[in-house]
């Protein structure tokens, strides 16, 4: 029998190693322990005592042991790539990788590290560095901390724009599960930059805990990515505004608001029209999105305060929106280096104004995503806490 059918159903998101709170290759002794430690509490009902009591027999059995481990999903690496047809084998029990696939895992790692360098070579190649200093020395560290504060809120609004995406499968989490997972996720994404990272582990995670089908989670997370992409686009229409320098480029207010208005009703209808269970909270979610993207925005905006930019705001704006989208291509580390081509280019050669600026942003908006990031690591250690009231 199934794993997930031992334990009584209010039990039912929780394995046996994790309801008496032991890692897999707990020995006797330890079994032992931990089994005392949860019957002593005398709060518990009779229902979880007798998944407790069901838990330490099974485990304290060498052969039923056996049976049950091996219909445990395999673990989670978050390191590892999966193709979209392959995503349900995420919960499957893992077979060791040949010597041939850890070799091309570990070579398009590589192949990433040196992309990666070899445009932060190039970019720093082409910028006087004594400016860059200059800029840097005489940051306000209070406004950097306001850019710090600003990105952790709009992690926040981003986490709950996927909750809304999650709502409409019939998903429904706790809210600071959600915010637990997603700052986890940051952090895989942050520094797993050659596997599935973040969005993999959340479809492993929520198929395991809430048994739905990886598939339909993977698409609820690839449309919260698709609204954050439409306001980009949303954001940058409305900065189009303030940028006449782009009508040499045939790049007007009116043509801009006339593509993101189709854009936006084609976009809306394929996805009403094929993949209607995720068009439930459709609006609700794409608010969200605007918020997120503002307040990112605004994160940039507070950088440059701090570095004492006395200048025009919306090229570098609109700069930074185009080297988010290109970021998302999986060319480099985390975005890095690409990120920074992408906002010195557009900010020279279509702007005609300061590179050195433009990568000091990219970079300092580099390092607040990654301070913020970096608190999921909390979770790593302790994935117990993930679901903790």
């Amino acid at each position: 029998m199934p794993y997930k059918y031992l334990c009584p159903k209010s039990m039912v998101n929780k394995d046996h190693y994790e309801l008496l709170e032991i890692n897999r290759n707990a020995e006797q002794p330890e079994i032992d322990a931990a089994y005392a430690k949860v019957i002593a509490i005398d709060h518990h009902t009779p229902e979880q005592i007798e998944a407790f009591r069901l838990a330490y027999q099974t485990l304290s059995d060498p052969q039923k042991r056996k049976v049950y481990d091996d219909e445990l999903p395999g673990p989670f690496d978050p390191g590892e790539s999966f193709p979209y047809e392959d995503l349900d084998s995420i919960t499957e029990t893992k077979k060791p990788k040949t010597l041939k696939a850890r070799i091309w895992s570990i070579t398009q790692l590589l192949i990433k590290i040196a992309i990666t360098c070899a445009l932060l070579y190039y970019v720093f190649s082409k910028l006087k560095i004594e400016d860059v200093k200059a800029l840097i020395s005489q940051s306000n560290p209070w406004w950097m901390l306001a850019a710090v504060i600003c990105f952790f809120t709009s992690t926040f609004v981003a986490a709950s724009r996927l909750l809304s995406f999650f709502k409409s499968i019939d998903l429904h989490i706790d809210w600071k599960f959600n915010m637990r997972l997603y700052m986890l996720g940051m952090f895989y994404n942050l520094c797993l930059p050659g596997g599935i990272g973040g969005d993999g582990y959340k479809i492993y995670l929520l198929n395991k805990r809430y048994k739905k089908p990886a598939k339909k989670v993977f698409w609820a997370i690839f449309f919260d990515r698709l609204s954050g992409f439409w306001a980009i686009g949303f954001i940058t229409a409305v900065l189009v505004i303030f940028l006449p320098q782009l009508e040499v480029l045939h790049i007007t207010p009116l043509i801009t608001w006339a593509a993101l208005i189709v854009g936006t009703a084609v976009y809306y209808f394929v996805a009403y029209k094929f993949f209607n269970d995720y068009t439930k909270h459709f609006w609700e979610a794409h608010i969200k999105a605007i918020a997120v993207q503002g307040l990112q925005v605004l994160t940039i905006l507070l950088v440059m305060i701090s570095l004492h930019h006395d200048g025009k705001f919306a090229p570098y704006l609109s700069a930074f929106l185009a080297s988010s989208m290109a970021a998302v291509i999986p060319f480099s580390v985390g975005g890095l280096g690409f990120r920074e081509f992408i906002f010195k280019y557009v900010i020279e050669q279509m702007f005609k104004m300061n590179g050195e600026l433009a990568v000091v942003l990219s970079l300092s908006f580099y390092v607040v995503s990654a301070i913020v990031s970096l608190l999921g690591v909390y979770y790593v250690f302790r994935a117990d806490k993930l679901e903790e009231d």
